[in-house]
């Protein structure tokens, strides 16, 4: 038992000190279109100067941890978050007030190309999928809705220094959390006659950096 526990012990240590952990940091801006929420607003409550428009930008902030299964191989859990927001006048001088952050975690698998100075990845993936929003019309309500994603990335990493890049990536998603509820209650689009969803297509562009370790 006691050969068992040194082996184990001597397994991990061996691989702890060879494996190589890319650590990333990044925000950029989503071009997304998501046709539910855009008719929504739009037949609702946009005036006519204020319509969103097919594609609208929003914020991004992503947090990554890519491991190193081989040179050419990686395997990363990313943590992203898109927050998006719509305000405009509505009635007589009141306010109409839409927000939400769409959470959006992944398991990734890379191709990796690697060189001296720097390093390229193609990849894509999949995950889970949690939209929180609030509406405000007078008094402010909550709503929820969850679903999955999916992703396609490139990711170029420059070398500032021994262990730190700049990075830029590109990517673009297919979200699909659906319609958003608080209980039994939903969203509806009495105009077109229809639940409001959180469907999306995206593409986002984001800038930040890597720590290998």
């Amino acid at each position: 038992m006691k050969k068992l526990l040194i082996i184990i012990l001597l397994f991990l240590t061996y691989v702890s000190t060879q494996a190589q952990w890319d650590l990333n940091f990044s925000m950029g801006l989503d071009f997304k279109s998501s046709p539910s929420f855009r008719d929504y607003i739009n037949a609702n409550y946009a005036t006519p100067g204020n319509q969103i428009s097919s594609f609208k930008s929003s914020v991004g902030f992503a947090a990554e941890a890519d491991y190193e299964i081989s040179r050419s191989f990686e395997i990363g859990i990313e943590y992203n978050l898109q927050i998006d927001s719509y305000n405009t006048i509505y009635g007589t001088g009141g306010a109409y007030e839409i927000s939400y952050n769409h959470h959006r975690p992944s398991v990734i698998a890379y191709y990796v190309i690697p060189g001296e100075g720097y390093q390229f990845k193609f990849g894509g993936g999949l995950g889970c999928r949690y939209v929180t929003l609030n509406e405000k019309i007078i008094t402010s309500s909550d709503y929820t809705a969850s679903g999955i994603g999916f992703l396609i990335r490139a990711v170029g990493n420059t070398q500032l220094s021994k262990n730190f890049y700049a990075l830029i990536g590109v990517d673009f998603r297919y979200d699909i959390p659906g319609e958003v509820s608080n209980g039994n209650r939903m969203i509806m689009n009495n105009v077109l006659g229809e639940k409001l969803n959180m469907n999306s297509i995206s593409v986002g562009i984001y800038l930040g950096i890597t720590f290998t370790m």
